[in-house]
């Protein structure tokens, strides 16, 4: 009786210390193994691992992609528009010790600390030297490349791999938002008017090519028809020549029928002339036929 009261708690005891020895490591973690707070086996594979019960314990740290926000930070480009970004990035650990040593028992608290202000210092690094017209377009993946592979080799220290970083969010500062917007508003007003003024000035010169193409061909159609007019004139006085030529009297005759035309219009009739004006020499009763001599008086 006395033995069984002093054997059932010493079963007890061991089969206690026996379960504190062993430990399951699960396939989305990796496990470290300490022993007053030094690291004595890392456990990556999945699976049962012992320990020394009550000298040595175990640390566990998840092995899957983590992801961590960082806040509204803001940042000055090379134009000094001052913007307020959002980013996030997606890292894991991948060296559990080096982990344990640079954060100590913080674990993914102290470590995450550490990444914002790695972050956050590569961010406005990055964005601090180009402008914010290339950080606010869509085509942005080239900065956040820039900002991941800054963030790399300062995360390895901590045994971390950053994986992606992303800009979520880049917007104007409220305070500064109406000033910038009257400033694109300004600036597109004179890009406007600047391409107002420079199509005014090719008008310009466009109708002044035209006036100066229609002077042009104008001045050489005159001068075409008084070329043909004047042949034409030269052929008409050629013509009437020759004829006049052949019968003065015929010639004399028509003179005078064309200064009557020309006289006795409607709107003046009226002359005052001698009765035996040599001008009615055709128009005599006696003196009328063709080629008789004028009658004496």
């Amino acid at each position: 009786m006395r033995k069984t009261t002093f054997i059932l708690p010493a079963v007890f005891v061991a089969i206690v210390i026996a379960l504190s020895a062993v430990f399951i490591v699960d396939e989305r973690e990796k496990a470290l193994v300490l022993q007053f707070g030094r690291v004595i086996d890392v456990k990556e594979e999945p699976g049962l691992a012992f320990k020394i019960p009550v000298i040595q314990e175990v640390v566990r740290y998840d092995d899957r992609i983590l992801s961590r926000e960082v806040g509204p930070l803001e940042v000055t480009p090379l134009d000094d528009r001052r913007l307020v970004v959002d980013a996030f990035a997606r890292y894991r650990i991948t060296d559990v010790r080096q982990f344990r040593e640079a954060v100590g028992a913080g674990g993914i608290q102290t470590a995450e600390a550490r990444l914002d202000s790695i972050l956050r210092a590569k961010t406005r690094e990055v964005l601090g030297s180009v402008s914010s017209n290339d950080i606010l377009s869509s085509d942005r993946a080239a900065l956040m490349l820039r900002i991941r592979n800054g963030a790399i080799t300062e995360a390895r220290d901590l045994g971390l791999e950053v994986i992606d970083v992303r800009l979520k969010r880049t917007d104007l500062p409220q305070a500064n938002l109406e000033a910038t917007f009257a400033r694109m508003r300004a600036e597109r007003e004179r890009e406007a008017a600047d391409e107002v003024a420079r199509g005014e000035e090719a008008a310009q010169r466009i109708r002044a090519q035209a006036d100066r193409t229609v002077v042009e061909l104008v001045s050489e159609a005159r001068r075409e028809a008084e070329i043909v007019r004047g042949e034409a004139d030269a052929q008409r006085n050629a013509i009437f020549a020759e004829a006049y030529g052949k019968d003065p009297d015929f010639f004399e005759f028509y003179r005078s029928l064309t200064a009557y035309e020309n006289a006795l219009q409607g709107n003046n009739s009226s002359l005052v002339l001698r009765p035996d004006s040599e001008f009615f020499h055709y128009l005599r009763s006696s003196e009328g036929r063709l080629g008789a001599a004028p009658v004496a008086e």
